[in-house]
């Protein structure tokens, strides 16, 4: 699938939702639960349960990225699914520190 920022993706197994923040320049197989995601406006009922190996969930509010293929997505919607290109799994982004002020 061929994606680009802003595209918002919705899960065909669970509730998971999400929001492209940094799109790679080849076409990717993002998946949620195990299959395939689609594009929001596409949205079809659950076709089928969450696969076990992929049932680990999502968190609304966080960032799944891989640096490597040059993918970030920010979840919206949170579900039982988890996140993966292909079979391998989508990892949380690491967190920024914010600077104090002294």
């Amino acid at each position: 699938m061929d994606v680009k920022p802003g595209l918002r993706l919705t899960s065909t197994v669970c509730r998971t939702e999400v929001i492209v923040v940094k799109a790679p320049p080849m076409p990717i197989d993002l998946r949620c639960g195990g299959e395939g995601m689609v594009a929001k406006r596409h949205r079809a009922h659950a076709s089928g349960p969450v696969d076990i190996m992929h049932s680990d969930g999502t968190e609304v509010g966080r960032r799944y990225a891989d640096e490597e293929v040059g993918l970030e997505v920010l979840c919206t919607k949170a579900g039982d699914g988890s996140l993966s290109l292909g079979d391998r799994r989508l990892p949380l982004k690491d967190s920024t520190p914010i600077p104090t002020s002294d």
